[in-house]
């Protein structure tokens, strides 16, 4: 934005200084004039030309005033600008540090040393929010570069098959198209997902009452083929619990926190807990799965986009790995919260709270 000169701030705040100075000084020369005037001294007066009685004092209180007045006028003047620069000063490192981030760098931070006061917090504050910026930023590209390898992959596999199928006449129609299903099925469901994520990211939804419990529902009637073919068991407890936010999206979050439940469980046998609970202000949708036990190092990774716990899930129902990308942003977008805890046995629990509605649509 392109703006016209002006009064620097620093000259604004020496004037006003200056001025305020100047009017206490020309209250006080006031407030002794008027006391000299109504408390005479007794034997001091002499007479005017116009007849009036006048005390000697004033005589001499008046140049005597005007030159109290232009040394405050130039002890204001310097006093202000020298006060005003010295107030200033911490906005310099402030400047510095925003043009540094207009062009591009978020590695700069401010650190102003001192006692807090107004600019110190406002120092903190843009440290923080450059911080959390340059963390963003790096996530961004981190999930740019995986979302295109993730999308390279089903190209590049579609490009060979019909390389192949090309250079073999005799080939398995049937195969080659059952491949081609399976690979394109995945690079949707990829797209899919992304957009997903780029909505939650971006809020682009109205919020209404979503009662989780009919979304936990849907999920478990939508994936108890897959549960069966894990043979996994699925128990749903819980109360009927209604959310603020976006249906299709709370939709998403339960149906994701089931699918890899489900996914990255044992084997055989494995077991699925899905609850949930209402509390005054909130609500909470907890899923919990038995699995292999998940170091501390995976832990940290799981909400990563394209990140998945174990290596020994099956390619065929591992998903797309984001997942819990997408559970993590649906949960912010609501500004909710996201506890992942691993289970002493092994496996993971999953609690996620969200503001209670307590109307009904």
């Amino acid at each position: 934005m392109t703006r016209a000169p002006g009064v620097s701030v620093r000259l604004k705040l020496t004037l006003s200084y200056a001025g305020f100075l100047m009017l206490a000084g020309a209250m006080t020369l006031a407030a002794v004039w008027l006391s000299l005037r109504y408390n005479r001294p007794e034997g001091v007066i002499i007479i005017t030309t116009s007849g009036r009685f006048v005390p000697n004092v004033f005589r001499s209180f008046v140049p005597m005033a005007g030159a109290v007045m232009a040394f405050l006028l130039v002890f204001g003047l310097a006093g202000g600008w020298v006060l005003a620069g010295h107030m200033l000063a911490p906005l310099g490192p402030i400047t510095e540090a925003t043009r540094t981030a207009a062009r591009g760098s978020l590695s700069h931070r401010i650190r102003l040393p001192g006692r807090r006061d107004e600019f110190r917090e406002l120092a903190d504050a843009f440290d923080g929010m450059l911080e959390r910026l340059d963390a963003h930023v790096a996530e961004q590209r981190r999930f740019a570069a995986n979302a295109s390898h993730e999308l390279r992959t089903p190209l590049a596999i579609t490009r060979t098959l019909l390389e192949v199928a090309r250079s073999d006449p005799a080939r398995d129609i049937d195969a080659l198209l059952a491949r081609l299903h399976d690979v394109n099925t995945r690079a949707i469901d990829l797209t899919e997902a992304l957009l997903v994520l780029s909505r939650a990211d971006q809020r682009a939804f109205t919020r209404e009452s979503v009662d989780l419990s009919l979304a936990v529902e849907d999920a478990v009637e939508t994936l108890l083929p897959l549960a069966e073919r894990q043979r996994t068991a699925v128990d749903v407890t819980g109360e009927v619990a209604h959310a603020n936010g976006s249906p299709a999206l709370l939709r998403q979050l339960t149906a994701n926190l089931l699918h890899n439940a489900i996914a990255h469980n044992l084997p055989e046998g494995g077991r699925v807990w899905v609850t949930t609970a209402v509390q005054s202000d909130t609500v909470t949708l907890s899923v919990e799965n038995t699995g292999e036990p998940l170091p501390s190092k995976v832990m940290a990774t799981l909400v990563e986009p394209f990140q998945r716990g174990t290596d020994r899930v099956r390619t065929d129902h591992a998903g797309v790995g984001l997942g819990l990308a997408i559970v993590r942003s649906i949960t912010q977008a609501h500004d909710g919260t996201l506890v992942l805890t691993p289970r002493r046995d092994g496996g993971l629990r999953v609690d996620v709270t969200l503001p209670r509605s307590h109307g009904r649509t």
